[in-house]
């Protein structure tokens, strides 16, 4: 009767050990995997973290995107961003992206993430730009019109 509960045991922490986890980043010392610079503003950052729970940081929204574009045979567990309005990482998927030449990200493709959609929506109407969801973000990217900034 031993046997069965040391390998239910067993199997429990192997299962819970190679569960996908979110890594914190170090600010003004971890490293872009995409673009090598340093990941130094909490309001861009972004991390991705592959189903062998290999974990890949970013300095922008920007370089995730491309990153997940080039890699796509990849399968990601979990795509998180730091949003513009909130502290902490937080899923891709569940945030908001306006795109707008007022409020310039540090990739230059002036993309910022919000996790508050109205918020997002009140930002358009001050700065001007559009919102895309992720979705639209991943189908477009690569693809998306130059941004008129005069």
């Amino acid at each position: 009767m031993k046997y069965p509960i040391n390998l239910s045991i067993f199997i429990l922490i192997f299962l819970f050990s190679c569960t996908p986890k979110p890594q914190p980043i170090n600010y003004g010392e971890d490293g872009c995997h995409y673009c090598k610079m340093t990941i130094v503003d909490s309001r861009y950052a972004a991390e991705a973290v592959t189903s062998k729970s290999k974990v890949y940081k970013f300095d922008a929204v920007e370089c995730l995107l491309n990153f997940i574009n080039e890699n796509g045979d990849t399968e990601f567990s979990l795509k998180l961003i730091s949003p513009f309005d909130s502290e902490g990482l937080t899923s891709a998927e569940s945030c908001v992206y306006l795109r707008t030449p007022e409020l310039p990200s540090p990739m230059g493709e002036y993309l910022n993430g919000l996790s508050d959609h109205e918020f997002a929506e009140e930002l358009q109407e001050k700065h001007g730009g559009e919102i895309y969801t992720w979705n639209e973000l991943l189908k477009k990217f690569g693809s998306l019109p130059e941004m008129n900034i005069n």
